[in-house]
């Protein structure tokens, strides 16, 4: 298929580029793997998505719609802004020449990440075993849903079940609603970044003694490890957590109150008993400070539905962004909830470099969330804008493996190459 022409991209210099010299090959789709190996190309590594018209990833046609409203395969916004830093290639594992081609790719390579449904890998001829055969010291990076053993291996995952399976969402939600999910794709990004940091492990784990291995990730089980209150509670305790809203066990008041606007609002937490009457002083209400029942934590937390009634009734008076800075600047926490919106004009996301423009072929220039992490040592990481589908296979197969142009175009007519 034919792809534009790509604007030229800056190089980063090599000492922003740690993972120089690793090459992964990226079976992933939809989120969690993709976002991994987004952390590996960024870091210098040279990351080879595997994609196939045969079967698109579902984020390039059909979560969140195509720039500017024109649809595309090239065009998804999600897709773009999770992919960045990678190459395309298209290959439809479906025929054996296709698996033969990958088996190939794989024996350049280091790392190879995927989270196909269990049992899909193997069936391919491309298992963990049947890779070692083809590269005894490879990497492979294994996503799923709760494992791929055990008898829920055969789970399909999605954020929502996901959360469901790991108990997440029973504790979320009001006290007096149902069990109340986080957002569909919440997880993934968490998922995402424990995978980057197994496999650095892992990388690191090969360089010092030659050796590969298998990396499995349950993303039910990431999740659960972000609970682990609640777990510890039940295990040693024997309480089960309940729903408390945005309320918190120790802080008080602890919630979000309306502000003034369209469905604005502001998170406020009062952490200690200093910034509760840091808070009186700011909301002029020193018969609340002087009452012996807020005095302390344990005290506010018997009285909430007054205190919060009282919050609210002065947040209601003022934008969302002057209750921050009026709260934070005497030690109260306190942030605006942010639309999306906000969020890409937040002054301190811009500040931070959070936001990183990266010039796509098609799309042209674009803001994207960049890494959520800052080095010293590597000022300028190696951004590079999320690939058109299989804009790199004439690179890949007729330079890194040895197709010749005839053989690429016949392979592509017979839609192994596809």
């Amino acid at each position: 298929m034919p792809v534009p022409d790509r604007r030229p991209v800056a190089a980063s210099g090599r000492n922003n580029r740690p993972l120089h010299g690793v090459r992964v090959v990226d079976f992933g789709w939809i989120l969690s793997v993709p976002h991994c190996t987004a952390w590996l190309g960024t870091l210098g590594a040279e990351v080879i998505r595997v994609e196939s018209l045969a079967r698109p990833d579902l984020v390039r046609t059909g979560l969140g719609g195509g720039a500017d409203g024109v649809p595309g395969i090239n065009r998804s916004g999600a897709f773009n802004g999770l992919n960045f830093s990678k190459k395309s290639i298209t290959l439809n594992l479906a025929s054996e020449e296709g698996r033969e081609l990958a088996r190939t790719l794989i024996a350049t390579s280091d790392v190879v990440c995927e989270n196909f449904a269990t049992g899909v890998l193997d069936r391919l001829g491309l298992g963990y075993e049947a890779l070692r055969a083809i590269r005894p010291d490879i990497i492979l990076l294994s996503g799923s849903t709760l494992g791929t053993d055990g008898p829920e291996r055969e789970a399909t995952g999605w954020g929502p079940n996901v959360c469901a399976y790991a108990g997440l969402p029973f504790i979320s939600g009001y006290a007096d609603g149902p069990p109340a999910d986080l957002g569909g794709i919440w997880p993934d990004y968490c998922i995402g970044t424990m995978m980057v940091f197994a496999l650095l492990s892992a990388i690191q784990h090969r360089r010092r003694t030659g050796c590969g291995q298998r990396v499995e990730v349950a993303m039910g089980e990431v999740v659960t490890a972000m609970i682990p209150e609640a777990v510890l509670d039940y295990t040693l305790n024997g309480r089960q957590r309940q729903r408390m809203g945005n309320r918190d066990l120790q802080m008080a008041p602890h919630d979000v109150y309306p502000c003034r606007g369209d469905d604005c609002w502001v998170a406020i937490a009062v952490d200690s008993d200093e910034a509760w009457r840091a808070l009186c002083r700011v909301l002029q209400r020193p018969d609340l400070a002087a009452n012996s029942a807020y005095a302390d934590a344990s005290g506010r937390r018997q009285h909430l539905d007054e205190l919060d009634a009282a919050l609210s009734d002065w947040t209601r008076q003022h934008t969302a962004d002057s209750v921050m800075h009026t709260l934070q600047a005497v030690g109260v926490a306190a942030g605006p909830v942010m639309t999306v919106a906000g969020l890409a004009e937040d002054p301190h996301l811009r500040a931070r470099e959070f936001l990183v423009e990266m010039d796509h072929p098609e799309v042209g220039r674009r803001r994207v969330a960049g890494l959520p992490v800052k080095f010293s040592r590597m000022p300028e990481l190696a951004y590079g804008p999320a690939p058109c589908l299989g804009e790199h296979n004439d690179e890949i197969f007729c330079g890194l493996l040895p197709l010749t142009q005839p053989e690429l175009r016949r392979l592509q007519e017979a839609q192994v190459i596809y």
